[in-house]
């Protein structure tokens, strides 16, 4: 699997800003590489937790899915995206109209 960077723009302000809360050193910027990173860890984690109860519940009250639910992260991903009920997040407010 790729893996996918992102680049983050700071105005000088906006950097003084955050480096005036959040440990950083203003040669290498690696305090605020640190803490974007650590929230993207963090908001992943909360996503991964509220994917994995949401379709274990699922996937129990289907009466016509009869496998086992996979314990690795990577196999059950591609298990859930891969079935004809499942939908992104983009599709689901697409399809509420929001």
């Amino acid at each position: 699997m790729a893996n996918h960077t992102k680049t983050v723009t700071l105005t000088d302000t906006q950097q003084k800003i955050l480096s005036h809360f959040l440990y950083n050193d203003p040669s290498t910027n690696a305090g605020l590489d640190a803490w974007v990173q650590a929230a993207v860890d963090g908001k992943l984690e909360s996503c991964w937790d509220k994917m994995r109860n949401e379709w274990v519940n699922k996937l129990m009250n289907d009466a016509s899915f009869t496998d086992d639910i996979p314990s690795d992260q990577d196999a059950f991903v591609t298990l859930v995206t891969g079935r004809s009920d499942y939908q992104t997040r983009k599709q689901r407010d697409d399809a509420s109209g929001t």
